[in-house]
């Protein structure tokens, strides 16, 4: 494991109680959120309903996907979060994985979820990050994602930020949509639907994506 990632593995590691107690409701008020979720599954469910929460942190998603249809599974680079995702959403099958290198057979699962969970990829990351995510969706499948708008610059805590008090920092990495989208392209999936948070809302806004997986390329 490089540096890079072991960082950001361990940072997470020590914020998984805060998501914990900070998180665990908060898309019962995220109405644009649960809109993106309930797209995603109402034509996931046309595929098939095995599903994968890639970053899934404390699994809050799952149980929300299962109302939903679907089955899914969680993913997290981070133990200590899958730890907690097993105590606070327990019921679910959780694995410790890094996105570039998926517990999944080819072409396996219906669906990917990717909540916020692509913001931190680096630049040398993400061809393979979006590659390995098109292997493990079959064609025809659905990928839905969060993520914040920026210019692909790479980010650190400001002083003072809530981060910088539990001690720890890591990368992050907010792509436009079109950078987002030029890469889903070129790894084998093509644009459904995408949407943006409402232009009041403060800075950095956020992003959502739905695309399939067309049946050529990426797997």
């Amino acid at each position: 494991m490089d540096a890079r990632t072991e960082e950001l593995r361990n940072a997470h590691d020590v914020l998984s109680e805060w998501y914990a107690k900070n998180l665990g409701g908060v898309l019962e008020s995220m109405p644009i959120e649960r809109a993106m979720l309930d797209l995603f599954a109402e034509m996931t469910l046309a595929v098939g309903t095995q599903i994968a929460d890639v970053g899934c942190g404390t699994g809050r998603l799952l149980p929300y996907l299962t109302s939903r249809g679907l089955s899914p599974r969680g993913v997290d680079l981070s133990p200590k979060m899958i730890e907690v995702a097993q105590r606070e959403n327990p019921g679910f099958t959780y694995e410790v994985a890094d996105l570039r290198d998926l517990p999944f057979e080819g072409a396996s699962l219906a669906g990917v979820v990717c909540w916020f969970s692509l913001i931190y990829l680096a630049p040398d990351a993400r061809i393979p990050a979006f590659a390995e995510l098109a292997r493990v969706v079959k064609p025809g499948g659905y990928l839905v994602t969060a993520f914040k708008h920026g210019d692909g610059t790479g980010h650190r805590n400001p002083p003072g930020s809530r981060v910088e008090s539990f001690g720890i920092d890591f990368d992050r990495y907010w792509l436009s949509a079109r950078e987002m989208e030029e890469r889903f392209a070129a790894a084998g999936f093509a644009l459904i639907f995408q949407g943006n948070t409402p232009p009041e809302k403060p800075e950095p806004s956020y992003g959502y994506m739905l695309v399939r997986k067309t049946d050529f390329g990426g797997a």
